[in-house]
């Protein structure tokens, strides 16, 4: 039986972000090669899961000391998982020193780089640079461990076409879901028993935080002269004051805060709006509305490799356009139905298609039992792990005597 160690950056938390969901998923999933061990130096929130529940052994950890040296060099995993680059760069080097035969493995969630690059150019409006120094970190990151995940088509053709970096090196991974049942969507409240638009996202996420600014600068004044009776309620967990203070009843748009159940929540609303304007990845919110049977308006930045030449409502990118179909999919039971029934499909065909599991499983096996001949075929990575140990590891030593002196 396999170790897995997982290290995070935060602990997972399901009900608030989609990164919580999708790394939930995947430990579920590379708990079929062995015993998965999840770590992260972060302190656990009342909403944080409790992964014991799904038989992984939980222990807390420090950055910058060698404490982590004496645990996983104790625990000798053959697999280790890196939540986000950020914390390939804190622990890599010391996974790579202390146990140099585990296969390292990073998961981008989404690519850090390109959403910076895009919050970038929109705030500037300038055309989009993706080569900045938190590029030149992430993809050296990539580089540095055997394999990266991937979220998003659009990303991995990226990698690949723009910054060269070796498919071999690259999986696409989309979310992944049991199909949706006839069952589950005969369940599902009809048109006539929804009322209203919303949104829902993570307010720690930019992208999330300014689609809000759109709705409520830009849609809402009109829409709501357009749809008399509806309202917009808004909902994300971690709202800071900035968005509380957005809320105001007499425009009939509403700051609800944290969804304690996103599909539920979902499921009694008529249109999720996300006029999203920068951001990168798959965004989990189209994944809960399209099992929740709620049809959606979005941006091409919002479906970006979610789409498969249609959609569960509509795309758009020209305002005036968007407020047209959002009247049209809010009030014509008819195309409501029929959105409806696209987002249906389009998760069947994409989000449920488990194939992408078990091709990863399969090739993470063939990597565990084939690392040398691995490292050696993509030798530039061994280069940068070296070159990364020297600055990195210093740096983290410095601080771990700094740290003992103030102590």
């Amino acid at each position: 039986m396999l170790k897995i160690l997982f290290i995070g950056l935060v602990w997972p938390e399901p009900s608030s972000s989609a990164a919580g969901w999708r790394i939930l998923n995947l430990i579920k999933c590379f708990s079929t090669l062995g015993q998965v061990f999840f770590v992260s130096a972060a302190s656990k929130s009342i909403y944080s899961a409790d992964l014991r529940e799904f038989g992984v052994q939980e222990n807390s950890i420090f950055l910058n000391d060698s404490s982590f040296d004496e645990f996983v060099k104790n625990l000798l995993p053959e697999i280790v998982v890196f939540d986000r680059f950020m914390v390939e760069e804190q622990y890599g080097w010391r996974v790579a020193e202390n146990c140099p035969n585990a296969l390292r493995i990073l998961d981008t969630e989404d690519l850090h780089f390109v959403r910076l690059a895009r919050q970038d150019a929109y705030k500037k409006k300038t055309s989009i640079d993706y080569y900045s120094q938190t590029a030149k970190r992430e993809l050296a990151s990539i580089l540095r461990s055997d394999l990266s995940v991937i979220i998003s088509q659009t990303e991995m053709d990226l990698l690949s076409s723009q910054f060269n970096i070796p498919l071999e090196k690259l999986f696409y991974l989309p979310f992944q879901e049991e199909i949706l049942t006839e069952e589950h969507i005969n369940q599902l409240p009809t048109y006539d028993e929804r009322l209203n638009f919303m949104f829902i996202g993570n307010f720690i996420h930019e992208p999330n935080f300014r689609t809000v600014e759109v709705l409520k600068k830009e849609i809402w004044p009109i829409l709501r002269k357009k749809c008399p009776t509806a309202e917009l309620h808004i909902y994300g967990a971690y709202a800071s004051e900035k968005v509380l203070q957005l809320n105001n009843p007499k425009e009939r748009f509403y700051i609800k805060g944290r969804a304690e159940d996103a599909r539920n929540t979902l499921s009694t609303y008529r249109v999720l709006m996300a006029p999203i304007p920068f951001g990168a990845g798959a965004k989990g919110k189209f994944v809960d509305a399209m099992a929740a049977g709620t049809p959606s308006i979005t941006t091409s930045i919002g479906a970006e490799s979610m789409t498969v030449e249609y959609w569960n409502g509509f795309i758009e990118d020209d305002k005036e356009v968007f407020i047209e179909k959002a009247v049209l999919l809010y009030s014509d039971e008819a195309i409501w139905s029929a959105k409806q029934q696209m987002g249906f499909e389009l998760f069947n065909e994409t989000v449920a298609d488990n194939s992408y599991t078990a091709h990863m499983l399969a090739l993470v096996k063939d990597y565990v039992n084939n690392l040398d001949k691995l490292r050696k075929k993509n030798f530039f990575g061994e280069i940068l792990l070296q070159q990364q140990v020297n600055a990195t590891k210093y740096m983290s030593l410095w601080i771990e005597e700094k740290n003992k002196k103030a102590h």
